[in-house]
């Protein structure tokens, strides 16, 4: 069975820690990265991440983003969202269909 963990900084992801989910507190890009690259060997199915974060790391999401086990998900932080995981909906869905149905 696979877990899911939670990569952003403190205050944004301590609430899933009351939803049983795995938190990994992170400060700088260095440490974003090597959560998730963590995460990923520890065979976590889904890895959330909050978009400033994945903002820093850009590669790394990507990287993950070609493979079909984690599912990296970006997030809006407690600072508000920055639109980049709603745009890589959008983006996955004209792919899957064809057009922008949303």
């Amino acid at each position: 069975m696979y877990k899911i963990g939670v990569v952003g900084d403190k205050d944004s992801i301590l609430a899933f820690k009351a939803l049983g989910v795995d938190v990994y507190p992170v400060l700088d890009k260095d440490e974003a990265r090597k959560a998730v690259d963590t995460l990923a060997a520890r065979k976590y199915g889904i890895i959330f991440i909050t978009e400033q974060m994945a903002e820093l790391i850009p590669e790394t999401v990507e990287r993950y983003n070609k493979e079909i086990v984690p599912a990296v998900i970006l997030i809006p932080s407690n600072q508000g969202s920055l639109s980049i995981g709603l745009r890589r909906i959008n983006e996955n869905v004209e792919k899957a269909v064809g057009s922008n149905i949303l």
